[in-house]
């Protein structure tokens, strides 16, 4: 990894870390809307961006998190998943609005395993849990989809790495 592509993921994990600790109220626990997950969309510009996403996700769950160790494991793995079910899908899909579409779809799908997490850990009901939790991701996507697509019309973000 170039030292563009480490300072650029470092900035991208800070930030995340930045937005969950403002927001950090509303986003654990039942009821989630983790605003930095609009991040997940700068997969689809380029895939070198799965490594600042996941440290910003790793660090967030570390210190804010109150399941502690739990959402390591389910919160970075889901992140992880989904990311690279983006990226694989992301070969068989042109144009930045349907990988953008994909992302949402895929995020929102693998919510199961935050769901999951809830349920064994927080005895909440499985099926309930899933449904919120997968609304909630969808929602944020879906509102953070045309603010990513704005400002890469700025930044560019494909051609930053």
């Amino acid at each position: 990894m170039n030292i563009r592509t480490l300072a650029i993921n470092g900035l991208l994990a800070a930030i995340y870390i930045a937005v969950s600790f403002v927001f950090q109220p509303i986003m654990f626990g039942v009821f989630q809307f983790r605003i930095p997950e609009m991040l997940n969309h700068l997969i689809v510009f380029n895939k070198k961006y799965i490594y600042g996403i996941v440290v910003g996700v790793f660090i967030s769950n570390l210190f804010f998190s109150q399941l502690g160790a739990y959402d390591l494991i389910f919160g970075v793995g889901q992140s992880l998943i989904a990311l690279l079910l983006v990226i694989f899908s992301s070969r068989f899909i042109t144009g930045i609005k349907g990988r953008m579409a994909v992302t949402i779809i895929v995020f929102t799908l693998t919510m199961f395993l935050i769901a999951i997490e809830l349920n064994l850990f927080l005895g909440v009901p499985f099926l309930l849990t899933w449904a919120i939790t997968a609304t909630e991701e969808f929602l944020v996507l879906l509102i953070g989809a045309p603010i990513i697509y704005i400002m890469n019309k700025r930044i560019q973000f494909g051609k930053l790495l």
